[in-house]
């Protein structure tokens, strides 16, 4: 695939407008039915130059947004007011080590790095940061079944409801932790 930058052109042999009727070469692409995201570039329709321009002047990046959001999509520094990983104070890692604890800087160091490596099941599966706090917040080992995760996902909705504590609703961040970390294991890969 030869890919002119300058135009938006990228010559793939055999491709064809997919604009009905039209047999010209596909050479430039356009946003498909699935949106780029988390999960990849998202898919392309190829089309001709001439319907390739045609579906430019009716496309809308801003469709769907309100008045607000557009005018915050607009500034210059959109995006740019939350923290990052990279750039926050602790760079992404919970607190400093103790430094006293190690002979050696890099010792310390080491014990970070192997504290953030990804915890394993007994079947193989790595587990992520985030499922770990799940599993750590359900109070479940990382080699938990799914009985075992339904089951205590049932228990504690039913502690922290307030339905049960005669509607007291100072449990509610509690149930809706648990609830968010029930649903984040139950359509992970560890479950499947």
């Amino acid at each position: 695939m030869k890919h002119d930058r300058f135009h938006g052109r990228v010559h793939r042999a055999g491709q064809r407008c997919e604009r009905p009727g039209c047999g010209e070469a596909g050479e430039f692409r356009a946003p498909g039915a699935r949106s780029s995201g988390f999960d990849g570039p998202g898919d392309y329709r190829w089309f001709c130059l001439d319907h390739v321009r045609e579906f430019n002047a009716g496309y809308d990046w801003f469709e769907g947004m309100s008045p607000e959001e557009i005018f915050a999509a607009q500034s210059p520094v959109h995006g740019w007011e939350r923290q990052t990983r990279a750039f926050s104070p602790t760079a992404g890692i919970d607190t400093a080590p103790r430094w006293a604890d190690f002979k050696d800087p890099l010792e310390a160091i080491s014990a970070r790095a192997r504290a953030r490596k990804p915890a394993q099941r007994q079947d193989g599966r790595a587990v992520t940061p985030e499922e770990r706090r799940a599993f750590d917040l359900l109070e479940l080992p990382i080699d938990a079944t799914r009985h075992d995760l339904r089951t205590r996902y049932t228990t504690l909705a039913r502690r922290y409801h307030p339905d049960i504590n005669q509607g007291d609703r100072s449990m509610e961040k509690r149930l809706q932790a648990v609830v968010e970390a029930y649903q984040l294991l139950r359509k992970s890969a560890l479950f499947a």
